[in-house]
């Protein structure tokens, strides 16, 4: 089909796969060892999507730079051995990469190499012509994913949209100079992603085949 966008780019986390569960038990993990307690997924959804060292400085702002570290490498090793065995691919996601026109890829807070294992492991990763992660540069809502997804497929910001489920997918998008498109299955506050007046906003991913 016809897209209306040469080039889409997609937050993972809340917008492709619903991820929660993994995400927040290996979280809660993480923090067993630490004074953090009496949280559940509920109160850790939040962080999906925000970056590893944020959301731990934010809930342990006392512990030191090395500590933050070990949490991290924790999480990290947690989250792998889960297998994404408690997440899901969010209702028309694969038949709206099918369908889709255009040229596509991701802009996601996770490793690059973690966001194509999960691509891979959920059937998506044949749908992207690029799979960019946050690799040693600023995690969004600075644009620096955004533009080296761009990058990297040789696009203008004007030929794309960004697709993603929370503020700072909004953010980096509007930093970047891109169109925005909020999802309102996510994670994500709509009322602070209204904030940054989306372009479009959808209920399922199949409407950006109308």
């Amino acid at each position: 089909m016809t897209s209306r966008y040469p080039v889409y780019l997609f937050d993972v986390d809340g917008t492709l796969v619903d991820s929660a569960d993994d995400i927040c038990g290996a979280i809660l993990e993480a923090l067993k060892p630490t004074r953090v307690c009496g949280l559940g997924p509920s109160d850790l959804v939040q962080y999906v999507g925000v970056h590893l060292l944020h959301m731990f400085q934010e809930l342990l702002p006392e512990y030191t730079p090395e500590q933050h570290e070990e949490l991290i490498r924790t999480y990290r090793t947690t989250y792998s051995a889960r297998g994404h065995r408690s997440t899901r691919v969010f209702p028309g996601v694969t038949e709206a990469l099918q369908g889709l026109g255009g040229r596509k890829a991701t802009a996601t807070t996770k490793a690059t190499s973690t966001t194509r294992a999960v691509l891979e492991q959920f059937g998506l990763a044949p749908y992207f012509d690029h799979v960019q992660g946050t690799d040693g540069f600023a995690y969004k809502p600075a644009p620096d994913v955004v533009l080296a997804s761009l990058a990297a497929l040789g696009a203008r910001p004007e030929e794309c949209l960004l697709v993603g489920d929370s503020p700072a997918d909004m953010e980096a998008g509007r930093r970047a100079g891109v169109a925005i498109c909020a999802v309102r299955y996510g994670y994500g506050d709509p009322v602070r992603m209204a904030r940054f007046e989306p372009d479009l906003w959808i209920s399922d991913m199949r409407e950006l085949l109308g």
